[in-house]
C-alpha cells in the first residue's frame, strides 16, 4: 500500500530541515532532508550505522574523522559507523541535502555528549 507522508509532519519545530523516522512509516530507512542557511550545520556526532549524503543543492563542507572533504550540488558522501563527523553550510546560498541513516530509527551520539 502506497502512503504519503506529509512534510508539515516531518518539519523539525522552527526548521526548515525534516526528519523522517522509518519505523514510523514502515520503511528500513530513516533520513533529514537539510535545509541550512550559510555556517550552519549539526556538530561532531556518530551513529553505529553508516550514513550517506546528497546534497541536492549549495556546498557543504564535511568533516569525517580527521578528513575534511567539500561537497557540492549532485555529489554524495558516506560514513561508516561510528566515525565522529558533522558537516557546515560553507557556501554562499541554501544547503539542501539528503542525509540518508542505513537504521529504521535514528541513533545518534553527539561528540560533547562523551564528556558529561
Amino acid at each position: 500500500m502506497a502512503a504519503v507522508v506529509p512534510a508539515d509532519t516531518l518539519r523539525l519545530p522552527g526548521s526548515r530541515t525534516l526528519r523522517f523516522e522509518g519505523h514510523h512509516h514502515g520503511s528500513g530507512v530513516s533520513f533529514f532532508l537539510v535545509t541550512n542557511d550559510p555556517g550552519q550545520g549539526p556538530e561532531l556526532h556518530r551513529h553505529p550505522y553508516t550514513e550517506t549524503w546528497s546534497v541536492l543543492e549549495g556546498e557543504a563542507t564535511i568533516r569525517v574523522g580527521a578528513e575534511t572533504v567539500v561537497a557540492r550540488a549532485g555529489d554524495t558522501a558516506v560514513v561508516g559507523p561510528d566515525v565522529w563527523h558533522g558537516f557546515t553550510n560553507t557556501g554562499t546560498g541554501v544547503l539542501r541535502m539528503m542525509c540518508i541513516h542505513a537504521s529504521a530509527t535514528m541513533i545518534q551520539e553527539n561528540k560533547s555528549e562523551e564528556h558529561r
